[in-house]
């Protein structure tokens, strides 16, 4: 590690330039944001902690979901995808059983290394997820010491990006760096951020998030036996396409869609405990389909849940599909299987908006005009949960200028995010 002035001087030299334009996949003229940014929060750092010591930088990413959509939950296939849209932080060992991490804009967490326990008036709060996360290591017998960060973020909330996974990710990635060698693998650390989430944080979720922030690039995931999920690295350079993936903020509420959400899990359980199964991946596509008819008529299983049962088992078949059009190198097939996906999305699995509120429809008009405004120049699907939120599209290059100011006529300013696909996951950026 190094003093906050000679990490400061470093990147003011371009001494990480290289490591910071294939990490961000930015070009050279543009690395001088990324590198500020760092000093950014090196500064925010020192006010906060003082200057005395040395420091390391760390950096855990965004997440975006190409392939699979609402399968992890069943135990399904995902493609998944990290994005150049991270949280960083500065931090260094303070010598105590403290551990102290400022978020910017959010109050100081400050957590007792001898006072690891769950705390249920933590529930739903950021200092959970350290707290969780911490425990993990411990467990581990690694000897966790106390130490300082200052973190900022860019991921946006809300987005389907996984800010939250992000976050567990950087705190892992911190720790494993500062007293672990950086002996745990990127797996285990999305298992510690998804087991605070779970536990210390008391929000069910599936471990997708978490494992394309912590492994970061293109990855394949198939979660069948959830305790070694099988993990794949898939080759792509949208770049060499030249395609663009765009994030289109909907400015769609969230409010009193936990139900929604709910519903499809559930529901897909209910096809599932027909064949006295507990999820989707432990029946077969032909069982399902040979049973179809009987279900509908045994009035035990709805006919949504058929629907998004059918989704489940296509949307299977569609992340193989994706990964092999990719590793060879068939961009177009790759693009048609993405089309498919949020066709699927849009009438099986019924996320596109809530059957609550009809009338309302902010993924709907986003996706439809994205599809006219595109033309023959890109694909648009729902991106992450739906409901809600945001859209995806891949853009070529050569019309994404067009498109981001047509579709900010109707969403506003800023809301289209243009993105890369980063090679890496949680990563110590600066030692």
């Amino acid at each position: 590690m190094r003093s906050i002035e000679e990490t400061i001087n470093a990147l003011k030299n371009g001494e990480y330039d290289d490591k910071l334009t294939y990490l961000y996949s930015c070009d050279k003229n543009d690395v001088k944001k990324y590198s500020d940014r760092y000093i950014d929060v090196i500064n925010g750092f020192e006010e906060t902690f003082g200057k005395d010591g040395d420091i390391a930088l760390f950096s855990a990413p965004g997440r975006t979901e190409i392939g699979g959509n609402h399968t992890d939950h069943q135990h399904g296939c995902v493609l998944a995808g990290s994005v150049n849209l991270d949280v960083i932080s500065a931090a260094r060992p303070n010598g105590t059983n403290t551990v102290r991490i400022q978020s910017r804009n959010y109050p100081l967490d400050v957590i007792e290394l001898d006072s690891l326990e769950i705390r249920e008036k933590e529930f739903d709060k950021a200092i959970s997820l350290i707290r969780g996360v911490i425990k993990k290591f411990v467990d581990l017998g690694y000897d966790v010491k106390g130490f300082d960060a200052y973190t900022t973020s860019n991921v946006l909330k809300g987005s389907g990006l996984s800010s939250s996974a992000a976050f567990e990710v950087l705190v892992g990635t911190i720790i494993n760096g500062l007293f672990a060698n950086n002996e745990v693998n990127p797996i285990e650390i999305a298992k510690f951020g998804q087991f605070a989430e779970n536990v210390y944080y008391n929000k069910p979720s599936g471990l997708m998030d978490q494992m394309a922030c912590a492994v970061g690039g293109l990855i394949y995931i198939d979660f069948f036996d959830k305790a070694n999920p099988v993990i794949k690295q898939v080759p792509v350079d949208f770049e060499a396409h030249q395609y663009s993936l765009c994030i289109v903020d909907t400015k769609g509420s969230h409010a009193d869609l936990t139900d929604d959400y709910a519903a499809i899990p559930a529901e897909m359980k209910q096809v599932a405990n027909y064949f006295g199964e507990e999820l989707l991946s432990r029946v077969s596509e032909e069982d399902f389909i040979s049973k179809v008819g009987e279900m509908r008529a045994s009035g035990k299983v709805n006919d949504r849940a058929v629907l998004r049962a059918l989704h489940f088992y296509t949307e299977q078949d569609r992340v193989a599909e994706g990964v092999a059009a990719l590793e060879n190198q068939e961009f177009d097939h790759f693009l048609d299987v993405i089309k498919r996906s949020g066709d699927s999305s849009f009438k099986l699995l019924q996320n596109i908006y809530s059957a609550k509120d009809p009338l309302t429809q902010n993924v709907s008009i986003a996706l439809g005009f994205s599809e006219k405004f595109i033309g023959e120049d890109g694909v648009c699907r729902v991106h992450g949960g739906g409901f809600a939120g945001t859209i995806q599209a891949f853009v070529k290059n050569a019309a994404v200028a067009e498109y981001k100011k047509n579709i900010e006529s109707i969403f506003g300013e800023g809301a289209c995010h243009v993105l890369k696909v980063r090679p890496y996951g949680g990563i110590k950026v600066v030692e």
